[in-house]
C-alpha cells in the first residue's frame, strides 16, 4: 500500500495513494495508524484524496484508528473524500462520527 506520512505542526498527515481502500490493503493502514499512535502521535489526518472506493474493511480500519486515537487522548480526522466515498460515510452516518474536511488546508487551519 502506498502511504505517505508527513508532520505539520501537531498533526500527522497520512496520505493514502491508492484508488481502493478495501480488504486487500486496509490492514496495512490499520497497522500504520497503530504504529503512529503508539509512537506518540496524537492527532492523525487521513487524506483520502486518491481513494475512489472503500469497502467495509476500509471503513473498519478507519473506525479502529478513530477509537485508538480517542482512547489515547488524540483525534483522527478525514479530508479530501471523493463523492463515492463521501456517500458511503453519509449512508452509514459515519459523517456524524468523524470530523471530515473538504481539503487538507481547511483541516490544518482548524486543527492548527
Amino acid at each position: 500500500m502506498n502511504i505517505t506520512v508527513t508532520q505539520q505542526d501537531k498533526v500527522t498527515i497520512v496520505a493514502i495513494d491508492e484508488k481502493r481502500l478495501d480488504a486487500n490493503n486496509s490492514g496495512e493502514l490499520k497497522s500504520q495508524m497503530i504504529d503512529l499512535l503508539q509512537s506518540g502521535q496524537r492527532n492523525l489526518l487521513i487524506d483520502l484524496e486518491h481513494v475512489t472506493f472503500i469497502d467495509s474493511s476500509g471503513i473498519g480500519a478507519l473506525v479502529s484508528g478513530f477509537k485508538n486515537a480517542t482512547a489515547g487522548g488524540g483525534k483522527l480526522f478525514l479530508c479530501n473524500l471523493q463523492q463515492q466515498v463521501q456517500s458511503i460515510f453519509e449512508l452509514t452516518r459515519l459523517n456524524r462520527v468523524f470530523d471530515i474536511f473538504a481539503d487538507r488546508e481547511s483541516a490544518l487551519q482548524k486543527l492548527g
